[in-house]
Formats: C-alpha cells, sequence, structure tokens
C-alpha cells in the first residue's frame, strides 16, 4: 500500500500505547468493525512489536509502527508485519532505510525546513508533530501555503471536540488520535464509540 492508500482509508489513524491490559487483537477487530482500519501502535512500550504480530493477523487491519527512531526499529517493525511506518521527527538515515524497505512512510515535521528536507527525499506526505503545540492550525495554514502539493496527517493534541476543524483543511488528508483508546481505556465497548464517532469524520 501507498501512503496515500494509507491516509486515505480513514479519517482518523487511531494513535495506540498499549501495554498488557488489552487484547491486540480484540482491540483491533473493534476498531476495523467500527470504520478505522489503519492502527498506528507506537514502540513506545515493551508490548509494541507483539501487539503488531498480533493485530496484523485481524482482517482489515492496516497495522504500522509509530515512533520509529532510527533503522534498527524499522527493521523491527517490519518483521513483525507493519504495513507502514511513522515517525515522529525526519531524519536522513531512517528516511533512507525507510525509502529503501520500499514500505509506506510518513515522517514527523513541525517547520518549513523540515518539509524542504523531506521534498529532496521525494517525500511529499508528512506527519504534522506535535500538532497543536506547533502552533496548532495557524501552523499549519502558515505551512501549507508555500507547499501547495503537500498533505499532513496533524497527530498531538488535537481530540474529538477539534477533529473536524484540522480535517476541514484542504491540505489535510487525516490526522491522528490518541483519544480513540485512551491510556488505561480498557472497556472495547466505549473505545468502539470513540470510533464509530470518528469514522463519521469527513476530510474536507
Amino acid at each position: 500500500m501507498t501512503i496515500d492508500d494509507i491516509m486515505s482509508a480513514a479519517p482518523v489513524i487511531p494513535v495506540l500505547v498499549l501495554d498488557e491490559r488489552l487484547d491486540p487483537i480484540e482491540l483491533a477487530k473493534t476498531l476495523v468493525a467500527s470504520g478505522l482500519p489503519v492502527l498506528e501502535v507506537t514502540l513506545r512500550t515493551p508490548h509494541a512489536l507483539e501487539a503488531i504480530r498480533a493485530m496484523a493477523s485481524v482482517p482489515g487491519a492496516i497495522v504500522g509502527a509509530g515512533t520509529v527512531l532510527d533503522p534498527r526499529q524499522l527493521d523491527a517493525a517490519l518483521d513483525a508485519g507493519a504495513q507502514f511506518i511513522v515517525a515522529p521527527g525526519l531524519t536522513d538515515g531512517l528516511t533512507r532505510a525507510a525509502i529503501g524497505s520500499g514500505t509506506a512512510y510518513l515522517p514527523g515535521v513541525a517547520t518549513a525546513g523540515d518539509i524542504m528536507r523531506g521534498l529532496d527525499h521525494g517525500l511529499d506526505r508528512f506527519k504534522l508533530f506535535p500538532a497543536e503545540s506547533s502552533g496548532g492550525l495557524p501552523a499549519l495554514k502558515a505551512l501549507a501555503s508555500p507547499f501547495g502539493d503537500v498533505r499532513f496527517c496533524p497527530t498531538g493534541g488535537i481530540t474529538a471536540a477539534t477533529a473536524s476543524e484540522w480535517l476541514a483543511h484542504p491540505a489535510v488528508s487525516c490526522i491522528g488520535g490518541s483519544w480513540i483508546a485512551p491510556a488505561g481505556e480498557t472497556d472495547l465497548d466505549r473505545i468502539g464509540e470513540f470510533a464509530r464517532t470518528a469514522a463519521l469524520l469527513r476530510p474536507n
């Protein structure tokens, strides 16, 4: 799958920080059934790679690894079955490795310089991160203006209440949201409710 395929598959990508309290297969089934098939499992916990491997077996799930920091983590995520890679920033080493692997890759950017370095690598799809604390919607609008062909997945600080505002901007293809499965939430019915509401949102 291309990064455009992934970014257009659903308006919201759940950003998941997983521990042993939630069964990753049941979580993936819940999210896919609720209309959010693209799942970003962040490599922030010891359970992340195991969760990616398990969730990748769920029909309809498009499972990726987030918070990938270097080529070693890239290789581990791909070995676990990740179908796409998300990084919090943009470095030459990881970018070259990700492009070389042929996997769909979404590096993080926060400045015009970040975007220009990505363009030098042939990339024009980015995660705007951290979206809210980097200036919010005004910053997105300012960054999108000189880069007309660039599309973003803003992530970081976006909530259910602000999601539609971000998705209304024409440079936004989708957003990342940790509110779908917030830290400590173990009720799959509640997570399914959040996911169904998010799946009804429509980008620009």
